[in-house]
């Protein structure tokens, strides 16, 4: 299946490291060789690179792996088509608009049986995971036609939204606003919370450590999401089958602190 990597932080940040040993997953060390993306939110704007190449040989991912952007919130995906060919517009993540704000997806498994329901947004190429983005943004916008609702009353919707379509499969996803990050386990997602006090960390599929006390501020947190671990020598938390989070300034909210935000 595909894989999945994201980044929420509390100040902008570069995710050079991070996205150094996951792209040796597409091709590398991994066989996800049909595609990849990365998208960085930057204020209200949206930075989105796609290639249908694997990421291990790509001169894009090459580019973004020495280009140290910026930013709160980022989502990356390697491919290994299953539902659709490979070809660029089926390579995640997916970006469309909602409520005046970009929206950006990216899912790992298959929901084989979800069918394209009506509405504004559509799918432009073959995948199943486009389709389960739009019916998220299809049914959002229906039920808060006014605008975005508050965390707690949005939070409720996409766990109900998730819930029917994992009915059709396995529905590992990351999506976010730029605001919010929300991320859900069907079956393998994890993550870590990196925070004063900082130290070294090696990367699992590339021989290369970085001591983040010298890149940090002791008053910066960064979370990153990905479906299996990236570094061997952190402690990385599983997120449990069923589960939705939302994570924001760089540490996953509680669900009972939901409604007081």
């Amino acid at each position: 299946m595909c894989q999945l990597l994201g980044m929420n932080c509390n100040v902008p940040t570069d995710i050079c490291f991070s996205f150094e040993g996951f792209c040796a997953r597409g091709g590398k060390t991994d066989d996800h060789k049909d595609g990849w993306g990365i998208a960085f939110f930057e204020g209200l704007g949206c930075r989105v690179f796609l290639d249908d190449n694997p990421s291990s040989t790509s001169p894009i991912a090459t580019l973004v792996r020495q280009y140290p952007i910026k930013s709160t919130n980022v989502i990356a995906h390697i491919r290994k088509a299953t539902v659709g060919p490979v070809g660029l517009e089926n390579c995640h993540p997916f970006k469309r608009e909602l409520w005046g704000r970009y929206w950006v997806f990216a899912h790992n498994g298959d929901v084989p049986t979800l069918a394209e329901a009506p509405g504004l947004h559509r799918p432009v190429g073959q995948t199943d995971s486009e389709r389960a983005f739009c019916q998220i943004l299809n049914t959002l916008r229906q039920r808060f036609p006014q605008g975005k609702p508050p965390i707690a009353d949005l939070y409720a919707a996409l766990q109900a939204i998730t819930a029917a379509i994992a009915q059709h499969g396995i529905f590992n996803y990351l999506l976010s606003d730029g605001e919010h990050f929300f991320a859900h386990c069907s079956t393998k997602l994890c993550y870590i919370v990196r925070q004063a006090p900082f130290t070294a960390a090696h990367l699992i599929d590339e021989d290369l450590t970085v001591d983040f006390q010298e890149l940090t501020t002791p008053n910066d947190r960064v979370a990153v999401i990905a479906t299996t671990s990236l570094t061997d020598n952190e402690q990385w938390t599983p997120i449990h089958p069923g589960e939705l989070l939302v994570f924001q300034n760089g540490a996953p909210i509680a669900p009972l602190d939901l409604q007081r935000l």
